[in-house]
């Protein structure tokens, strides 16, 4: 039978590798983020969406006062520079896979307020992560079968 210390790393490499597994499943796809942020007097923000062909994206910004500049792939979405004041809504498709680049400064004397829904695609470098994730309970298991092995004679 196996030794205590082997069980208890067979369980906790085993919850790890169906951590890291249940996380690269739900990576894949689309995801929603909601954003609710307001922001002081002065202050800018931006934002980077990667998203594929075909998400569709929703932007509300209301403020005195704000400056927007925008670029997307395939250009449904080219803002430049330009001054905006009380309230404007932003909706769009993306066209061709890429990043839409959202730039908004606030240069009003109140807060400004930003409510988006954006539907994006995970980021490459986490299926990297979510691997190794995999990895590291398969060399915990590793690890723990060792203390399983008899020892020689005079050990």
């Amino acid at each position: 039978m196996f030794a205590t210390r082997t069980m208890i790393g067979l369980i906790v490499g085993s919850a790890i590798i169906g951590i890291g597994v249940y996380s690269l499943v739900t990576s894949f796809g689309f995801y929603t983020i909601d954003v609710d942020e307001t922001f002081e007097i002065g202050e800018a923000t931006s934002y980077q969406i990667t998203a594929n062909k075909g998400a569709q994206q929703q932007m509300k910004i209301t403020g005195e006062k704000f400056d927007l500049k925008s670029s997307s792939p395939g250009g449904d979405l080219e803002i430049p520079l330009t001054a905006f004041t009380k309230e404007t809504t932003l909706n769009w498709v993306h066209l061709e896979d890429g990043v839409t680049r959202i730039q908004i400064q606030n240069t009003g004397p109140s807060e400004l307020h930003i409510q988006a829904t954006l539907n994006v695609t995970s980021d490459p470098i986490m299926f990297t992560y979510h691997f190794l994730v995999i990895i590291s309970g398969l060399i915990i298991i590793g690890f723990s079968m060792g203390f399983t092995i008899r020892k020689p004679k005079g050990f």
